[in-house]
């Protein structure tokens, strides 16, 4: 009686240790502060200035309408182990050293570039403390709206799917309850943009952003 007792209650507790931890949905909100480097802008404008290939310098302004901003869903399988998807409104705008040194009037992607990723997400998290460091990486498009006019040229002003993107997350969440909680993190992206021009042109440029962002988590 006492051996069936005891394989019965060794039983219990190994199926109990294979089940997985409770999955959870996290959705988060941000915002913060986010620059560019420069990159190279190379292309043709046959309806103004022509070819074009010049070093561009870019400038976030994360303050200005629309402001910079962002939003997740994130999938826990288990207590270290997220999927999601990430949407970020990224934005940089040319500044004026670049306009007037290379024929541009306009040259900005202020409505974003509207990185859409699909994330990867690895946590370390522990019973005794409230906060729980994070990271995360994933691949997904750069969506933006090309706002664009050479000298003499004709406007472009619209959103178009230009390329691949990738972007790469570290940060610390700090747990207010069972429910909500509040983050801060670095955030990278890297996005190849190919536009269309009005006018049968085209405008590329590889473009990396860096953002400190604070945020708010709710999960259930």
């Amino acid at each position: 009686m006492r051996m069936s007792r005891i394989l019965q209650a060794l039983a219990v507790s190994l199926a109990a240790f294979a089940l997985p931890a409770q999955a959870e949905t996290e959705l988060s909100f941000y915002t913060g502060v986010q620059e560019a480097p420069h990159s190279r802008v190379k292309g043709a404008d046959p309806s103004g200035i022509g070819t074009f290939n010049f070093l561009a310098t870019w400038e976030g302004r994360s303050f200005e309408a629309p402001p910079h901003y962002g939003f997740r869903a994130t999938y826990w399988t288990t207590d270290r182990l997220g999927f999601g998807l990430d949407f970020n409104h990224v934005k940089v705008y040319a500044d004026s050293a670049t306009l007037t040194g290379n024929g541009f009037t306009l040259l900005e992607f202020s409505d974003g570039l509207n990185i859409l990723i699909a994330n990867v997400w690895h946590r370390w998290p522990q019973p005794s403390r409230a906060w729980t460091p994070y990271v995360g990486a994933g691949v997904g498009l750069s969506i933006p709206h090309v706002e664009s006019q050479t000298t003499g040229g004709l406007r472009t002003f619209e959103y178009q799917v230009t390329g691949p993107a990738v972007q790469w997350v570290a940060g610390v969440k700090y747990d207010i309850n069972d429910r909500w909680g509040i983050f801060g993190e670095y955030k990278g992206t890297y996005s190849v943009n190919e536009a269309d021009l009005v006018g049968g042109g085209t405008l590329k440029t590889n473009i990396v952003t860096n953002a400190l962002n604070v945020g708010v988590a709710l999960r259930f």
